[in-house]
């Protein structure tokens, strides 16, 4: 290469967030960053490897080589007007993407891919990127000339969800479209996410050869355990044992490194000391193993010195395509009988069951193993996390979803690292099966040690109203998370809350209503059979109880009598529970779980059947598990609700808008903020007239007032708004008085306007910085507030109470993560506690919850669709009978500096510090 083309030049710095690790089609990862005038020998090298044929169909005339103009043309780019990014995996670049601004809010973009690498769609990715780019940059179209013959990458653009136009001309089609996030790419953006990930958790479940390396000889070491539990947990496939100090383990032969085995290896378990792991996974690498389960400690549990470790292992394992379990974890266990799998330190092989069980800790995955054999429950498959640096429960969620063997999620979660992903996935999955969660530190919001996660820094009642958004169930133990999977995986789902209680003992009839009453259920029959009923009184109770149309559920009581076993009642209750279409619980004998007396045989070999009925050693847990379910079952159907309504709205989208979106001018709201962060780059609060504009896009009316620094301007406020005003002080300080002294009312006249202008003054201890405005005068109503704010993790969150001191001292609010439906507005209206005083309390009008709920939507898509808005504040909103008025406002604008973690394009998560955005 010639000088000019090596010559390095201070080069314009691209933000940060436009690097990322991605996921391929095929599941393995790469690298994407910004292109940078140090690849010019990486360009070369990659422009050799392409055939020729995509050299013609990039640049539409045979060019074998770069010229050295070419590699600096290319390769130094001013991140504006000409983007550029390259993908590379092990240090090589296999594909670079490009836009050129061709005109005003145009650019031309193109691609150019590894022949090799053709098919795993990695063009889709480049264009998902560059458009992001894009729109950061002011862009709003994209253009690109493909050759007729290069049908695979006309497709790339009309399968991108994009609306697009195409035309032909001089043997050249070209194509433009729009590069605002359309509902269509969005979703399409949101498919290739899930098969990515879901193909990634795959590979590790269906592995057909496993490598342990750090194998070992002494049976008392975790290398030599974790070769035994692979060998009698009915591994299929080939196993393959790693120890350079020995010569055979277990009966196998040992290699010297991956590298020797002549074979193919799908995955490795890694139990090395920390300091040798990156050497392994640079052997796995060469080997072309797909994935990593790393056993070893000595990351970031361990302080600063294994957090740095633990980042450099994660981006050495996903330079090279490979994706990563752990550190620091107990393993991955498949029950399936065509891959089987023990790959983990439990010697404990779970029974083959429905449920799929995603934890963290190591320590905690060992106790939940022996808990879920003990039960009885089974499960599909089971994954420890560890130190959670790559593989997470979003990934897992994602591979369940379309998993036929699981039926019921089961996540142990003690830190969420991108919140507003996994309520996107999470909402998805529970359409189609339940989740149960079990959140660990939600008082505190604490995270464990080796969790490289930043703090969450939205409330606790925020966290537990995005987990319920997304119909998930939450619980606060292990012991209910049991309970509530044991009903899920053996019994079909309820119609509703109205319960039958068939029992031999009244004083637990008594418990069971009791218990269904304090969960919101209701018990339309209670059929007390006596202390000697017998297993055909038991039976002719059930069915009774199953075909009465008023009960959607049944609990079944049984104590026996002295010297009874109870068997016959059992079986009675095993058959009632296959054939009917109602669940059927029981607390039988007092057990715990599935008993083996109340089992239905499988065809498919888990330990127990569709139809078993479970037990519970208190009522109380019984009717408190199906009141779960029945919870579940009505988020279920107000899910089928909002999907009709979103799937309505955007059809309305192409003919006419729907639910008053032409009140909607998101446009001018994105211009105004934009225009302030131009004259004020580090952001500010504001103005009166700006915030009017803001709400006024959104469809949303700020009231009419103005500030006033003397009695002359309060005058000349009341003159021009015809009077019937308010006057009062909005300095932070003065307007949460309980007392409303810094208000006064009913002002129609100067003479009013000076006695009230000197009482305030007088009373107030510094008037000149009290903040006095003029305002008009509302109707009467409810005082409420709606307030939004964009959190680092979650990304927007909205909030809803009635508004006043009371409020805040009660901390009685209702919290949301947009986009909000018409159910999740209408909720949070109804589920603060203050609600009854908006329904007609003690006899007052009803205010208007239309409009509320019409607010709170309104707020919401405006946070959501700009998160420039740090905060969005309506402290004060009258609600009348007939509309609302809002009375005071506020919002802070500032600069992105961590773009959403699923801002309109996928990438990998990351440790924060890293470059990457989290």
């Amino acid at each position: 290469m010639t000088d000019e083309a090596t010559e390095q030049h201070t080069a314009p710095t691209a933000p940060r967030h436009w690097e990322a690790d991605v996921l391929l089609r095929d599941g393995r990862t790469a690298h994407l960053r910004p292109i940078r005038p140090e690849d010019a020998d990486l360009l070369v090298e990659f422009y050799a490897r392409v055939s020729d044929e995509s050299k013609y169909y990039r640049f539409f005339t045979p060019m074998p080589q770069l010229s050295a103009r070419d590699v600096v043309r290319f390769t130094q780019v001013d991140h504006h007007d000409r983007v550029a990014f390259v993908l590379t995996v092990a240090e090589r670049m296999i594909a670079v993407g490009r836009y050129d601004v061709v005109g005003d809010g145009e650019a031309e973009v193109a691609f150019l891919v590894e022949d090799r690498h053709q098919g795993r769609g990695i063009a889709q990715l480049l264009l998902e990127h560059l458009a992001q780019a894009g729109r950061e940059r002011g862009l709003s179209r994209f253009s690109a000339e493909v050759l007729p013959d290069n049908q695979r990458m006309v497709q790339v653009f009309r399968d991108a969800g994009y609306h697009m136009a195409s035309g032909y001309e001089d043997g050249v089609i070209r194509l433009e479209f729009g590069i605002d996030p359309t509902e269509t790419a969005i979703g399409v953006m949101e498919q290739r996410e899930h098969r990515a990930e879901s193909a990634s958790i795959q590979a590790f479940f269906h592995a057909r050869s496993v490598a342990v390396i750090g194998a070992s000889r002494r049976s008392d070491t975790i290398g030599q355990t974790l070769v035994r539990n692979l060998v009698t947990g009915d591994f299929t496939g080939r196993v393959y044992a790693v120890n350079p100090g020995a010569k055979a383990v277990s009966g196998m032969p040992a290699y010297e490194s991956v590298t020797d085995i002549d074979d193919p290896v799908d995955v490795a378990i890694v139990a090395v000391p920390a300091d040798k792991v990156e050497e392994v996974v640079l052997d796995c690498a060469g080997k072309g193993v797909h994935g990593l389960v790393v056993i070893s400690s000595g990351f970031a549990e361990t302080g600063d010195e294994g957090r740095q470790r633990q980042r450099r292992l994660v981006g050495l394992a996903r330079s090279y395509g490979l994706r990563l379990i752990g550190p620091n974890c107990l393993g991955i266990i498949n029950t399936s009988p065509d891959h089987s799998l023990n790959a983990s330190l439990s010697t404990v092989m779970p029974p083959r069951g429905r449920a799929g069980f995603f934890c963290q800790s190591g320590a905690l995955g060992t106790a939940i193993l022996e808990k879920v054999q003990n039960r009885g429950l089974g499960l599909s498959t089971f994954v420890s996390a560890g130190n959670r640096a790559d593989v997470s429960g979003n990934d897992l969620l994602q591979y369940w979803q379309d998993d036929d063997s699981t039926e019921v999620v089961l996540l142990y979660l003690e830190s969420i690292g991108n919140p507003r992903k996994f309520s996107r996935i999470a909402r998805r999955v529970s359409r189609r099966k339940p989740v149960i969660a079990v959140r660990s530190g939600r008082s505190s919001q604490g995270v464990p040690m080796g969790h490289a996660v930043r703090t969450i820094a939205a409330p606790g009642q925020a966290v537990d109203a995005m987990f319920r958004q997304a119909g998930i169930i939450q619980v606060d133990t292990l012991e209910e998370m049991f309970d509530v999977a044991q009903l899920l995986a053996h019994q079909p789902l309820p119609a509703g809350g109205r319960v039958a209680v068939v029992g031999n003992s009244d004083a637990l009839g008594l418990l069971a209503t009791d218990a269904a009453a304090a969960v919101n259920l209701s018990v339309t029959r209670s059929l007390s059979l006596g202390a000697d009923a017998t297993a055909e009184d038991f039976e002719d109770a059930l069915d009774e109880a199953i075909d009465d149309p008023e009960v959607d559920s049944v609990v079944a009581l049984y104590v026996p009598p002295l010297n009874v076993s109870g068997e016959d009642v059992a079986n009675v209750l095993a058959a009632v529970g296959e054939q009917s279409d109602k669940p059927l619980v029981s607390s039988f004998l007092g057990a715990e779980g599935v008993p083996e007396l109340l089992r239905v045989p499988d065809v498919a070999g888990s330990t127990a059947g569709r139809g078993s009925v479970p037990s519970y050693p208190a009522v109380e847990s019984a009717v408190r598990s199906l009141a779960c379910v029945v919870g579940y079952v009505e988020w279920l159907r107000g899910a089928e609700d909002d999907h009709a309504e979103h799937d309505a709205q955007t059809v309305a989208a192409d003919d006419q808008p729907a639910d008053g979106e032409d009140e909607i001018d998101a446009s001018t709201a994105k211009r105004l903020v934009n225009q302030v962060l131009i004259d004020s780059p580090e952001g500010r609060e504001l103005t009166r007239d700006e915030l009017r504009t803001l709400l006024g896009a959104y469809g949303v009316e700020l009231s009419r007032s103005a500030r006033v620094d003397d009695l002359s301007q309060a005058l000349d406020a009341g003159e021009r708004m015809g009077w019937d005003v308010v006057l009062k002080a909005t300095a932070e300080r003065l307007r949460q008085r309980p007392d409303q002294a810094h208000v006064r009312r009913g002002i129609n006249s100067p003479e009013e306007m000076r006695e009230a202008w000197h009482s305030l003054t007088a009373l107030l201890t510094d008037p000149e910085d009290a903040g006095f405005v003029v305002q008009e005068t509302a109707p009467p109503g409810v005082p409420v507030a709606i307030s939004s704010t964009e959190d680092p993790l979650f990304g927007p969150v909205i909030s809803f109470g009635i508004s006043g001191p009371l409020t805040e001292l009660l901390g009685d609010k209702a919290y949301r993560i947009p986009p909000l439906s018409r159910r999740d507005a209408a909720a949070m209206v109804r589920e603060v506690k203050g609600a009854p005083i908006l329904f007609g309390y003690r006899g007052s009008e009803p205010a208007d919850v239309d409009e509320i709920e019409r607010l709170l939507r309104r707020v919401a898509g405006l946070q959501n669709d700009l998160p420039q808005l740090q905060a969005v504040d309506l402290p004060l909103v009258l609600v009348g009978t007939e509309g609302a008025r809002v009375l005071n406002a506020s919002a802070h604008v500032a600069p992105v500096v961590d773009p959403r973690s699923d801002w309109f394009v996928r990438r990998l998560s990351t440790m924060p510090g890293d470059t990457l955005q989290d």
